[in-house]
């Protein structure tokens, strides 16, 4: 039995997120404490005491999410993990906990993302839409036949369900042929920009000059990243990933679905909330059906 643990990006967070793990652990008090330091704000306090929109600034989710999954992985007596993943954001929880980084690195390094991120969407107005109900093709289809604006497909979240990412004119315009192709979804997202989208270009080369002066060592097993779904211990191929994941898809499908194919029996989630439970619960499901077939 190989066990896979898995991490959560953006949208896990919750106002008190992580007092449990804080109330268990002085080693974990510590890891807050330092997380302040790093980012130069009581993150605890927010965490603990913020509102769901202060929870929602770019800037104070993804160090949230990131504190509260690494902060989990630790407190694991027993943490052997046989493969990792990470959904977008919870790749940098996902390369922390395996041992590829260290927590400073990595905190650093999420900080320099969320704010690279903020600012590219200040750039140019963008949004997400999640559309339900169609196979990836007709989606990637109609995307590639929008004109007026940029969009793409941008999370693979399972079979299903695929959000995608671009100018506002782009997604309107691919929500309406979506809908007309028989999408039973095609719904607007609540974000802040085109994440995992070519208009995160200016964010990208702002965080690949950062990855690329973080020590990276090989993780105690494959990290398998959404840029490509597939697994990689070689630090190289890691740092080139982690960087092109900001203009590329998450392919959380795929990367499910290989994880089961070389032996994942066992899926544990790390980090607030269990939205990857439920991912994960539906790509398995595909994923032996297709193998059964």
């Amino acid at each position: 039995m190989k066990k896979a643990y898995v991490f959560p990006g953006q949208g896990a967070q919750f106002p008190g997120m992580g007092k449990d793990l804080y109330d268990q652990s002085a080693d974990v008090q510590a890891m807050f404490a330092r997380a302040n330091e790093i980012v130069g704000f009581d993150l605890t306090k927010t965490m603990f005491e913020g509102t769901e929109d202060e929870l929602k600034q770019t800037k104070v989710t993804q160090p949230a999410i990131f504190l509260h999954s690494v902060a989990k992985a630790k407190s694991l007596e027993n943490f052997h993990p046989d493969m990792v993943a990470g959904h977008s954001l919870g790749e940098f929880s996902a390369l922390v906990a395996a041992g590829a980084m260290n927590f400073d690195d990595g905190m650093s390094l999420v900080l320099k993302r969320a704010l690279a991120m903020q600012h590219a969407c200040e750039l140019e107005p963008s949004t997400m839409a999640a559309v339900l109900g169609l196979a990836d093709e007709i989606v990637e289809q109609i995307c590639s036949e929008i004109t007026d604006g940029i969009v793409v497909a941008a999370n693979y979240n399972c079979p299903g369900q695929l959000v995608i990412s671009g100018s506002i004119k782009g997604v309107e315009a691919a929500c309406e042929k979506l809908k007309a192709a028989g999408a039973k979804r095609a719904l607007i997202l609540p974000v802040g920009g085109a994440f995992h989208s070519p208009l995160m270009e200016p964010a990208r080369l702002d965080l690949e000059k950062a990855i690329l002066e973080t020590t990276i060592s090989a993780p105690v097993c494959p990290i398998y990243q959404n840029f490509t779904a597939l697994p990689s211990s070689d630090v190289a191929v890691i740092k080139e990933n982690l960087a092109k994941q900001l203009t590329g898809p998450v392919r959380w499908t795929q990367s499910v679905q290989n994880m089961v194919s070389d032996g994942a029996t066992h899926f544990t989630e790390l980090g607030p909330g269990k939205v990857l439970q439920g991912l994960v619960q539906k790509i398995y499901k595909e994923a032996v059906i297709e193998a059964a077939s």
